[in-house]
């Protein structure tokens, strides 16, 4: 029962983090910087918590607005490139994101003793969940509720202004241009809201991992970001968490024993969606019930 109540976990943070990248991708970008964002907000909640005592609705609040700060600091740069070079720029952001949490040295003596960032080390002592006594059902039914959240939020979002902008720009910026929507705002607002719910779920990661270190945001985990989106369908929320249940639940977690196969496995499933479906496997039919009103 651990192991799936574990995985249930995975399952949530992940489908966080593809919401995240669902929102850049709405407005036709393609970012790598998901995992910086990620990593900002996993380090930003673990030493809020662990070193200085914070409770954790305000810690992973506060990692959140961060990261999305920071992603909107790295959108207006961004407008002046497109393409390949704003997967470059971006993948360049979060390996400086990496690279400075792996060299970042900052302890504090606690009642548990020293904790914090230690280097190459990792990060480890973020015992909120065991030492507050957290069950793993009660985990998973933060996880969840949060996930819950950010759906509706979305679906929200995506019925208002703001999703309709989102799109416009996406399917084509000269004409959205042409008809008065303001690039900037469309895309900056993308990046920042994709950058607080990406730091939202690094903050969850970081407590339900107990200790985090820089492997833990390399490439891989910005290519899982935006692959769910892309797999699920850009026009469906629904499909994102499906792709995240099919990729982790299903392809990594079901098929462990192909062991790094799997990893061919999944490239082909790219190269396959993109080929066969485009636009994504769950299109209109589920993605209504978030509020979708056109295909993507």
């Amino acid at each position: 029962m651990d192991f799936y109540l574990g995985l249930a976990q995975v399952i949530g943070i992940h489908t966080l983090l593809g919401l995240s990248a669902w929102c850049v991708l709405h407005t036709g970008q393609v970012s790598i910087a998901q995992g910086g964002f990620f990593a900002i907000g996993a380090y930003v909640a673990g030493m809020l918590t662990s070193m200085w005592g914070w409770p954790l609705g305000l810690a992973l609040l506060a990692g959140a607005i961060l990261s999305g700060i920071v992603a909107v600091a790295v959108g207006f740069p961004a407008l002046r490139i497109k393409g390949l070079m704003l997967v470059v720029a971006t993948t360049a952001f979060a390996e400086i994101v990496r690279l400075v949490f792996f060299n970042l040295t900052w302890r504090v003596q606690t009642p548990a003793g020293l904790v914090g960032p230690d280097g190459s080390l990792g990060f480890g002592g973020i015992r909120y969940f065991p030492g507050n006594g957290w069950s793993m059902l009660e985990i998973n039914f933060l996880i969840w509720f949060l996930v819950a959240f950010v759906m509706l939020f979305l679906g929200w979002l995506d019925r208002s202004r703001v999703g309709t902008l989102w799109r416009a720009v996406g399917e084509d910026e000269l004409a959205a241009q042409s008809a008065g929507i303001n690039l900037t705002a469309a895309k900056v607002s993308a990046f920042g809201v994709g950058g607080c719910i990406a730091g939202l779920a690094g903050g969850v990661f970081a407590h339900y991992a107990t200790h985090i270190e820089h492997n833990n945001f390399g490439i891989l985990l910005a290519t899982f970001a935006i692959a769910y989106p892309i797999i699920g369908g850009l026009s469906s929320l629904a499909g994102t968490l499906l792709a995240v249940i099919f990729i982790q639940g299903i392809l990594l977690e079901g098929l462990r024993f192909l062991g790094d196969w799997r990893s061919l496995l999944f490239g082909a499933l790219i190269v396959v969606v993109m080929l066969v479906r485009p636009s994504g496997f769950l299109r209109r039919s589920l993605g209504e019930s978030f509020g979708r009103t056109k295909h993507a």
